[in-house]
C-alpha cells in the first residue's frame, strides 16, 4: 500500500512539472508580440530609440 502511495506521489510531481513546463511558449509568444508593439510605437515617433532599446531590455530579461 505504502509502495502504491510512493507512485502516486512520484505522478502528481511529474504532472506539476509538465504544468510549468508549458507556460514558457506563451511567454515567448507574449515576448514577441510585446517587442512588435514596442517596435510600431518606435516606427510611429511615440517612444524614442533609446526608450524602446530599453523597454526591449527589460521584456528580454537582460
Amino acid at each position: 500500500m505504502a509502495a502504491g502511495a510512493a507512485m502516486s506521489n512520484r505522478g502528481d510531481k511529474q504532472d506539476d512539472s509538465a504544468q510549468a513546463a508549458q507556460p514558457a511558449q506563451p511567454a515567448q509568444s507574449d515576448m514577441a508580440t510585446q517587442l512588435q508593439e514596442l517596435e510600431n510605437l518606435k516606427q510611429q515617433g511615440i517612444i524614442t530609440q533609446e526608450d524602446f532599446d530599453a523597454k526591449k531590455k527589460q521584456i528580454l530579461g537582460v
